[in-house]
């Protein structure tokens, strides 16, 4: 099966930090099985600024995003980024969040609906939620 869902910053973060109640830990679960974390350039710049508290955590953090699908920022996607960004009050990061979903055909899955909610294009799923 192909891959179906890209992960918003925060659900990396409870990902790696291990703070998903047990609903959104089975769903995360399941994703994987069927194909890898994916996440947006967008996504992996935030994580590589997340201030870890030691380098165990560093090394955990280089490793998930090794290990990840990052999807990278091509024309479709910045220009899906700017039609985003006119049409809705939006900070950039997450129009590029939502424009990386959308172009890809891809869920985003995201603690934070409130940002994406007004971008009609945009499927969200909130694993806290399901």
């Amino acid at each position: 099966m192909g891959i179906r869902y890209i992960w918003d910053t925060n659900t990396a973060i409870y990902y790696l930090q291990r703070q998903f109640p047990p609903v959104a830990e089975k769903f995360i679960d399941n994703s994987i099985k069927e194909s890898p974390p994916c996440i947006s350039a967008i996504t992996e710049i935030e994580l590589l600024c997340w201030k870890t508290s030691n380098k165990q955590d560093l090394e955990v953090l280089f490793n998930f995003i090794s290990d990840v699908l990052v999807i990278e920022l091509d024309q479709a996607i910045k220009l899906q980024t700017a039609e985003i960004r006119k049409a809705n009050k939006v900070k950039l990061p997450d129009a590029i969040i939502a424009a990386t979903a959308i172009v890809n055909g891809l869920t985003l899955v995201t603690r934070n609906i409130s940002d994406f909610k007004h971008i009609s294009e945009l499927r969200i799923i909130d694993p806290f939620e399901i």
